[in-house]
């Protein structure tokens, strides 16, 4: 099969499966979090992991990185936390239209609960203005929440800009960098989440970076792990497939940048009928949102089964809900349903592109063909 949905979940590296193979051995099995031998060899290898991801991009410096189960729980933890640290003036929050669902449905429940919110929109482009942002950033607001790469049509805001306008005004930014680390430099931030599966690493494990000086109350209680901010066992395992993975990613980054950029222009030009969803300008190039007038996205991927690609999000076909931020860049739903997703990455090859791009432009003229 032909592998085109890397921002849903990128392939497991070989260097993260090693790592993690000798937690599944006979005498891997110990509690990182116990006193004894084993369980001091086993922290001793979620601390390393720590060490690994934190090496892999300079803004995670400065800060504290906790080990998470996925940057869902990162990012509802950073925003219930981090509003309940602000003083009763700064209980706002803004945001952006176009963010993951973990993001705005957090903000949602905490608007919810008397939080006072600003869903800003986006352009055709999926870019916010810079000046609908500065206006909507004020005194008193207290976190302001922003993806770095969008992961359903891979935009990449100007997030610079947004965290200095942040700061400037006194709240925390928080940066959802989850499409982005290891592929694009992170920006200075309070509060940063991380998953490992986007960067070739293992499901059920992200982080959430907090900046020095910042200090969040649990989200989760119990066993008072992670120095007493996170609660719940560690797994070593998932841990050092998440570190081997993050260093792979740093020693890689030109190389598996320029392959990226190869790819992304051999697609684009065998897909000349497509029209790209968002800016052309400011994306990462791994990931390709393409609408076709006359197209069923849904009967092009469950026809095409030797490639996998997607029409959007994961979460977002999970829940049946349509594309919000289809809907944010101001395609209707019968726009949305002509769009696909393809993501490519390190191990996707060139004819795996020649040879997806072909099955595709068949099936797709196929179905014009059948719709006459």
């Amino acid at each position: 099969m032909i592998y085109l949905d890397y921002q849903a979940s990128a392939p497991l590296a070989p260097e993260a499966r090693a790592a993690m193979l000798p937690w599944l051995a006979e005498d891997g099995h110990a509690n990182p979090h116990s006193p004894h031998r084993a369980g001091r060899a086993a922290a001793a290898a979620v601390e390393a992991a720590r060490a690994r991801i934190v090496a892999a991009d300079p803004a995670l410096s400065g800060g504290r990185l906790f080990f998470t189960s996925g940057a869902t729980e990162a990012v509802n933890w950073a925003l219930i936390a981090g509003i309940a640290t602000l003083l009763p003036g700064r209980r706002r929050i803004v945001t952006l239209a176009t963010e993951h669902a973990c993001t705005l449905d957090t903000v949602a429940w905490l608007e919810r609960q008397g939080i006072e919110t600003a869903v800003l929109p986006v352009g055709s482009d999926g870019l916010v203005d810079p000046e609908v942002a500065a206006a909507a950033i004020d005194d008193r607001t207290g976190i302001v929440a922003v993806m770095l790469v969008n992961n359903e049509i891979g935009t990449i805001q100007p997030i610079a800009d947004i965290a200095v306008r942040a700061r400037a005004a006194g709240a925390l930014f928080l940066c959802d960098a989850v499409q982005g680390y290891g592929r694009v430099p992170l920006p200075p931030a309070d509060l940063i989440a991380l998953s490992a599966h986007k960067i070739h690493g293992p499901k059920g494990v992200g982080a959430l970076f907090v900046r020095d000086g910042l200090t969040l109350p649990p989200l989760l209680h119990g066993g008072g792990q992670e120095g007493g901010t996170r609660s719940g066992t560690l797994s070593p395992m998932l841990c050092a497939g998440f570190g081997a993975a993050a260093s792979v990613a740093a020693d890689r980054r030109d190389g598996d940048a320029a392959h990226v950029v190869a790819l992304a222009r051999r697609l684009r030009a065998a897909l000349p009928d497509w029209t790209v969803n968002g800016s052309t300008a400011h994306r990462y190039p791994g990931n390709l949102s393409l609408r076709r007038n006359g197209i069923d996205a849904g009967r092009l991927i469950s026809g095409l089964r030797d490639i996998a690609f997607s029409a959007g999000s994961a979460c977002a076909s999970g829940s049946g809900r349509p594309s919000h931020v289809l809907r944010a860049i101001g395609l209707d739903d019968a726009a949305a349903r002509t769009t696909i997703r393809l993501g490519f990455g390190r191990y996707t090859t060139e004819e795996d592109i020649d040879i997806a791009a072909d099955q595709i432009t068949r099936a797709a003229i196929a179905q014009q063909a059948f719709a006459a």
